[in-house]
């Protein structure tokens, strides 16, 4: 299989292997999640708001606890895919919490009683932020970078320097695969980097275990890498909107300075992975001949992705010094593509738009908390201010880390950020000590990369396991390892950033 496809056509290759995968399960099971979703939110609904036993609880509000439950439990029944869930939610915002919403939602109720209806442009623009135009920028320089054969060419000359000794040939397939997951799709990386990792596979020995690391070594760095770049995967960049929004905390984190601090810490787990898939899957073949197949014909359009790729990650990693935010960065790219005919419409239904969906839902979410006022009450109806700083920090850590194993990375972090950002305005003076709201909201980025326990936690891991190389219990081996070590490491660096006032 992994001969056969390449790039992007592995990515769908993934997704028709997802599909097929839903298909076969129960129509029983999947109606009882459904119910289960749907009937828990609508009790939730229909209750008297004195049942919630916090002071002040409009209906308004009620209606948002009610819709933020049920992406909850949709997101982690995943009865439907992530994406549908997240239009639902924008739909029922929209209609029943929103200044524009049904008049039988809204007329008849007292004012007071009703509560604050949430600005339905607020809940539109989620699908414009300058965040999902970042994503866009992401998103078309992987494909550009596709089709020009850039990656191809990349793959090969990275690859080349760790010559042919077994250990560092490892090295060179977890460096290079996080190199390249730092700017593209995660998916879409392993994609690639498995495909070149095919023909080393046939010349190790059938029965030794270098075949595993090897295999394994494409997906944790896929992941892994991922935390190098608020582009790298869609938890950084919600946790940036958060910390960065101008009307919450104002912390003005660029793309420079994320990288700053998250890629060496990236570097840095990287190694450690690395040394630890030599000790538990020692190889038996001292050196392997590294051969990566494909060619491709250079044209002038090829040369215009390579210069604005670039010049693109260039800007991204000097947006402080230049003045131009990140967000705006991400659109050169797509002008310059556009006007020279390297982006095409074809290219265009290539975009991952379900994810972006899936990301301007979770911002909607996070939009009702506040105008609501639901925010401040949950704030004041459960006392985090006077919980200790660690119970905050660490819990939400693994609270993070042990559903995203399970669900969407992108659904964890959508459903714990904008409440997580809520907690940490209202005890920052306790937060203080352990590196402020940054440690408490990148926490959860980082917890989210580190979920790689299952075939079903990442779709890098889910592409490594249909090899066939690896097995379940060789993957929650290093999943475990890796991400209990990088909680560690990554609570540790971000405290002592966070208290020493670099972020």
């Amino acid at each position: 299989m992994f001969k056969s496809f390449y790039g992007f056509q592995m990515v769908e290759t993934y997704h028709e292997w997802k599909k097929n995968h839903r298909t076969q399960d129960k129509t029983v099971s999947r109606a009882i999640r459904l119910a289960i979703a749907t009937i828990i939110p609508l009790i939730l609904w229909l209750l008297p708001t004195s049942f919630f036993g916090i002071e002040g609880l409009t209906i308004i509000e009620q209606r948002t606890i009610s819709i933020f439950v049920f992406a909850i439990l949709m997101w982690v029944f995943e009865a439907v895919p992530a994406w549908t869930t997240s239009m639902v939610v924008v739909v029922l915002l929209l209609f029943t919490t929103s200044n524009s919403s049904l008049w039988f939602f809204h007329e008849g109720y007292d004012t007071n009683e009703l509560g604050t209806a949430i600005s339905y442009k607020s809940i539109l623009h989620c699908f414009a932020d300058p965040i999902i135009m970042l994503f866009i920028g992401g998103f078309v320089l992987a494909i550009a970078a596709t089709k020009s054969g850039l990656d191809l060419m990349l793959a090969k000359s990275l690859l080349k320097p760790f010559g042919t000794q077994s250990r560092f040939v490892l090295l060179g397939f977890i460096l290079v695969t996080a190199v390249f997951s730092m700017f593209l799709s995660n998916t879409a990386t392993a994609a690639m980097m498995l495909t070149f990792l095919t023909p080393v596979l046939k010349s190790l020995p059938a029965d030794g275990k270098g075949k595993i690391a090897l295999a394994l070594a494409i997906p944790i760095a896929a992941n892994i890498g991922g935390i190098g770049t608020p582009i790298g995967t869609p938890p950084n960049a919600i946790a940036l909107k958060y910390l960065n929004d101008p009307m919450g905390m104002n912390m003005n984190i660029g793309f420079g300075q994320w990288m700053a601090f998250m890629t060496p810490f990236a570097i840095l787990l990287l190694f450690i992975a690395w040394v630890i898939l030599l000790k538990v899957f020692p190889f038996k073949q001292k050196t392997i001949e590294l051969k990566i197949e494909g060619e491709h014909q250079k044209s002038w359009r090829d040369y215009v992705v390579y210069v604005t790729f670039a010049l693109t990650v260039l800007l991204w990693m000097t947006d402080k010094f230049t003045g131009v935010n990140s967000n705006v960065v991400a659109m050169l790219p797509i002008g310059v593509f556009a006007i020279t005919g390297v982006l095409t419409k074809r290219d265009l239904e290539e975009i991952n738009w379900s994810v972006l969906w899936m990301v301007a839902g979770g911002f909607s979410l996070g939009v009702a908390l506040q105008e609501t006022g639901l925010a401040g009450h949950l704030i004041e109806a459960i006392p985090f201010g006077s919980w200790p700083a660690v119970i905050v920090v660490v819990g939400s850590g693994l609270i993070c880390y042990i559903m995203a194993n399970f669900i969407s990375h992108t659904a964890t972090a959508a459903l714990l950020v904008p409440i997580l950002a809520v907690v940490g305005q209202s005890m920052t003076a306790n937060l203080e000590p352990l590196g402020g709201v940054s440690t408490l909201l990148i926490g959860v980025a980082i917890g989210s990369s580190l979920a790689m326990i299952l075939p079903i936690s990442t779709p890098p891991n889910a592409l490594a396991h249909a090899t066939g190389m690896i097995q379940q219990k060789d993957m929650e081996k290093m999943g475990i390892v890796i991400g209990v070590i990088g909680l560690i490491l990554g609570y540790a660096m971000l405290i002592f950033l966070g208290s020493s006032g670099l972020i």
